[in-house]
Protein backbone atom coordinates (compact mmCIF):
# COMPACT_ATOMS: atom_id res chain seq x y z
CA UNK A 1 0.00 0.00 0.00
CA UNK A 2 1.41 3.31 -0.71
CA UNK A 3 2.17 5.73 1.96
CA UNK A 4 -0.68 8.26 0.63
CA UNK A 5 -3.23 5.47 1.05
CA UNK A 6 -2.09 4.17 4.42
CA UNK A 7 -3.14 7.35 6.12
CA UNK A 8 -5.86 8.83 3.23
CA UNK A 9 -8.79 7.91 5.15
CA UNK A 10 -8.43 6.29 8.70
CA UNK A 11 -12.51 6.49 9.52
CA UNK A 12 -13.98 3.52 9.97
CA UNK A 13 -15.04 0.06 11.16
CA UNK A 14 -12.24 -2.46 11.45
CA UNK A 15 -9.55 1.01 11.18
CA UNK A 16 -6.03 -0.46 12.09
CA UNK A 17 -4.48 0.77 14.92
CA UNK A 18 -1.42 2.68 13.65
CA UNK A 19 2.21 2.09 16.29
CA UNK A 20 3.44 5.27 17.61
CA UNK A 21 6.94 4.81 17.21
CA UNK A 22 6.17 4.23 13.69
CA UNK A 23 4.80 7.60 13.26
CA UNK A 24 7.11 9.46 14.87
CA UNK A 25 9.80 7.78 12.23
CA UNK A 26 7.70 8.75 9.45
CA UNK A 27 7.79 12.07 11.24
CA UNK A 28 11.60 12.57 11.79
CA UNK A 29 11.83 10.73 7.51
CA UNK A 30 9.91 13.63 6.42
CA UNK A 31 11.89 16.72 8.44
CA UNK A 32 14.94 15.56 6.85
CA UNK A 33 13.46 17.17 3.25
CA UNK A 34 12.92 20.58 4.20
CA UNK A 35 14.90 23.92 4.68
CA UNK A 36 14.78 24.96 8.12
CA UNK A 37 12.47 28.45 7.03
CA UNK A 38 9.93 25.96 5.33
CA UNK A 39 6.37 27.05 7.12
CA UNK A 40 5.39 23.21 7.23
CA UNK A 41 8.94 22.74 8.93
CA UNK A 42 8.46 25.17 11.34
CA UNK A 43 5.39 23.71 12.80
CA UNK A 44 6.83 19.79 11.80
CA UNK A 45 9.92 20.56 14.43
CA UNK A 46 7.43 21.48 16.68
CA UNK A 47 5.19 18.92 16.77
CA UNK A 48 7.71 16.24 16.00
CA UNK A 49 9.73 17.57 19.26
CA UNK A 50 6.76 16.99 21.67
CA UNK A 51 5.58 13.78 20.13
CA UNK A 52 8.58 12.56 20.78
CA UNK A 53 8.68 13.36 24.02
CA UNK A 54 4.64 12.49 24.32
CA UNK A 55 5.84 9.12 22.92
CA UNK A 56 7.57 8.26 26.21
CA UNK A 57 4.58 7.48 28.08
CA UNK A 58 2.01 4.56 27.18
CA UNK A 59 1.33 5.34 23.55
CA UNK A 60 -2.06 5.66 22.10
CA UNK A 61 -4.19 4.68 19.38
CA UNK A 62 -5.87 8.63 19.45
CA UNK A 63 -1.99 10.11 19.57
CA UNK A 64 -1.28 7.85 16.27
CA UNK A 65 -4.51 8.52 14.33
CA UNK A 66 -4.10 11.92 14.42
CA UNK A 67 -0.73 12.10 13.71
CA UNK A 68 -1.87 9.78 10.68
CA UNK A 69 -4.28 12.57 9.47
CA UNK A 70 -1.13 15.03 9.13
CA UNK A 71 0.72 12.90 7.62
CA UNK A 72 -1.81 11.97 4.74
CA UNK A 73 -2.03 15.83 4.41
CA UNK A 74 1.94 15.47 3.64
CA UNK A 75 1.52 12.65 1.62
CA UNK A 76 -0.82 14.53 -0.18
CA UNK A 77 1.26 17.27 -0.77
CA UNK A 78 4.25 15.44 -1.60
CA UNK A 79 2.62 13.95 -4.15
CA UNK A 80 1.63 17.07 -5.89
CA UNK A 81 -2.19 16.66 -5.12
CA UNK A 82 -4.48 18.99 -3.14
CA UNK A 83 -4.37 18.26 0.88
CA UNK A 84 -7.63 18.81 2.68
CA UNK A 85 -8.59 22.11 2.99
CA UNK A 86 -8.07 22.44 6.65
CA UNK A 87 -4.15 22.03 5.49
CA UNK A 88 -4.37 23.94 2.37
CA UNK A 89 -3.48 27.20 3.66
CA UNK A 90 -0.20 25.72 5.15
CA UNK A 91 0.92 23.94 2.19
CA UNK A 92 -0.29 26.92 0.01
CA UNK A 93 1.98 29.71 1.65
CA UNK A 94 4.67 27.63 3.15
CA UNK A 95 7.47 29.66 1.49
CA UNK A 96 5.60 33.30 1.52
CA UNK A 97 8.23 35.73 2.88
CA UNK A 98 5.64 37.88 4.47
CA UNK A 99 4.12 35.45 7.12
CA UNK A 100 6.14 34.83 10.20
CA UNK A 101 7.65 31.55 12.10
CA UNK A 102 4.72 31.71 14.64
CA UNK A 103 2.20 32.06 12.15
CA UNK A 104 3.29 28.79 10.33
CA UNK A 105 2.73 26.87 13.67
CA UNK A 106 -0.60 28.45 14.99
CA UNK A 107 -2.11 27.35 11.63
CA UNK A 108 -0.61 23.76 11.74
CA UNK A 109 -2.05 24.00 15.25
CA UNK A 110 -5.44 24.69 13.97
CA UNK A 111 -5.65 22.44 11.53
CA UNK A 112 -5.22 20.05 13.67
CA UNK A 113 -7.65 20.56 16.79
CA UNK A 114 -10.16 22.60 14.07
CA UNK A 115 -10.38 19.54 11.74
CA UNK A 116 -8.13 16.35 12.23
CA UNK A 117 -9.03 15.71 15.90
CA UNK A 118 -12.64 15.31 15.93
CA UNK A 119 -12.54 13.14 12.67
CA UNK A 120 -9.20 11.45 14.93
CA UNK A 121 -11.62 10.83 17.68
CA UNK A 122 -14.31 8.72 15.29
CA UNK A 123 -11.64 6.84 14.05
CA UNK A 124 -10.46 5.95 17.79
CA UNK A 125 -13.82 4.71 18.24
CA UNK A 126 -14.70 2.52 15.60
CA UNK A 127 -11.44 0.87 15.83
CA UNK A 128 -11.09 0.01 19.74
CA UNK A 129 -15.08 -0.53 19.51
CA UNK A 130 -15.86 2.30 21.97
CA UNK A 131 -17.91 5.70 22.15
CA UNK A 132 -16.75 9.27 22.54
CA UNK A 133 -17.10 9.55 25.53
CA UNK A 134 -14.84 6.30 26.83
CA UNK A 135 -11.99 8.71 25.41
CA UNK A 136 -12.27 11.59 27.20
CA UNK A 137 -9.41 11.25 28.69
CA UNK A 138 -7.40 10.74 25.71
CA UNK A 139 -8.81 13.24 23.92
CA UNK A 140 -7.61 15.51 26.87
CA UNK A 141 -3.97 14.41 26.92
CA UNK A 142 -4.29 14.71 23.04
CA UNK A 143 -4.97 17.68 22.95
CA UNK A 144 -2.34 18.69 25.78
CA UNK A 145 -0.13 17.88 23.19
CA UNK A 146 -1.13 20.13 21.05
CA UNK A 147 -0.73 22.87 24.01
CA UNK A 148 2.60 21.87 24.33
CA UNK A 149 3.58 22.78 20.72
CA UNK A 150 1.72 26.31 21.11
CA UNK A 151 3.94 26.74 24.12
CA UNK A 152 7.07 25.40 22.52
CA UNK A 153 6.50 27.87 19.67
CA UNK A 154 5.64 30.63 22.59
CA UNK A 155 8.97 30.15 24.42
CA UNK A 156 11.48 29.93 20.55
CA UNK A 157 9.54 33.08 20.27
CA UNK A 158 10.78 34.87 23.10
CA UNK A 159 13.93 33.07 23.51
CA UNK A 160 14.55 35.50 19.71
CA UNK A 161 14.00 39.33 20.15
CA UNK A 162 11.37 39.27 22.05
CA UNK A 163 7.41 38.77 22.42
CA UNK A 164 6.41 41.25 19.24
CA UNK A 165 4.76 44.93 20.72
CA UNK A 166 1.26 45.31 21.28
CA UNK A 167 0.99 47.22 17.94
CA UNK A 168 2.54 44.24 16.07
CA UNK A 169 -0.41 42.45 13.69
CA UNK A 170 1.44 39.00 15.05
CA UNK A 171 0.43 39.96 18.89
CA UNK A 172 -3.35 40.20 17.49
CA UNK A 173 -3.18 36.89 15.56
CA UNK A 174 -1.55 35.02 18.64
CA UNK A 175 -4.45 36.54 20.86
CA UNK A 176 -6.86 35.87 18.22
CA UNK A 177 -7.29 32.31 18.49
CA UNK A 178 -7.66 30.11 21.26
CA UNK A 179 -6.76 26.81 21.27
CA UNK A 180 -8.96 26.17 24.70
CA UNK A 181 -12.48 27.19 22.23
CA UNK A 182 -10.80 25.18 19.84
CA UNK A 183 -10.68 22.26 21.39
CA UNK A 184 -14.35 22.51 23.03
CA UNK A 185 -15.69 22.71 19.65
CA UNK A 186 -13.59 19.35 18.54
CA UNK A 187 -15.33 17.42 21.15
CA UNK A 188 -18.57 18.68 20.32
CA UNK A 189 -17.59 17.56 16.39
CA UNK A 190 -16.55 14.49 17.64
CA UNK A 191 -19.78 13.84 19.59
CA UNK A 192 -21.87 15.11 16.41
CA UNK A 193 -20.15 12.84 14.19
CA UNK A 194 -20.51 9.86 15.97
CA UNK A 195 -24.42 10.44 16.21
CA UNK A 196 -24.01 11.21 12.38
CA UNK A 197 -23.02 7.57 11.41
CA UNK A 198 -25.56 5.75 10.35
CA UNK A 199 -26.55 9.21 8.47
CA UNK A 200 -23.22 8.61 5.86
CA UNK A 201 -25.05 11.78 3.99
CA UNK A 202 -25.03 14.14 6.56
CA UNK A 203 -21.97 13.27 8.03
CA UNK A 204 -20.11 13.97 5.43
CA UNK A 205 -21.93 17.19 4.79
CA UNK A 206 -20.98 18.31 8.49
CA UNK A 207 -17.06 16.40 7.75
CA UNK A 208 -16.55 19.10 4.65
CA UNK A 209 -18.10 21.94 6.69
CA UNK A 210 -16.10 21.34 9.34
CA UNK A 211 -12.54 20.52 6.92
CA UNK A 212 -14.22 23.79 5.02
CA UNK A 213 -14.14 26.19 8.12
CA UNK A 214 -11.11 25.10 9.61
CA UNK A 215 -8.89 26.42 6.61
CA UNK A 216 -10.77 29.25 6.25
CA UNK A 217 -9.44 30.14 9.97
CA UNK A 218 -5.82 28.45 8.61
CA UNK A 219 -5.54 31.55 6.08
CA UNK A 220 -6.29 34.23 8.31
CA UNK A 221 -4.07 33.18 10.58
CA UNK A 222 -1.47 33.42 8.27
CA UNK A 223 -1.94 36.84 6.78
CA UNK A 224 1.20 38.02 5.95
CA UNK A 225 2.69 40.41 8.93
CA UNK A 226 5.65 41.89 7.86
Amino acid sequence: MAQSEQYADLAGPGTATLDVPAVIGRLRAFRSGWPPHDGVAVFHDAYLTVSEKAGRRTPETLDALLAGRYLAAVDTAAAGLRPAACWRPLFRYRRHPGVRPAQFALAGINAHVGNDLALAVVDACHALGCAPPDLEDAFERAGDLLAMVRERVLEELEAGPGLPEVTDPLTHLLESWSLERAREAAWSAAGVLWELRGAPRLAGEFRERMDAGTGLVGRCLLTPCR
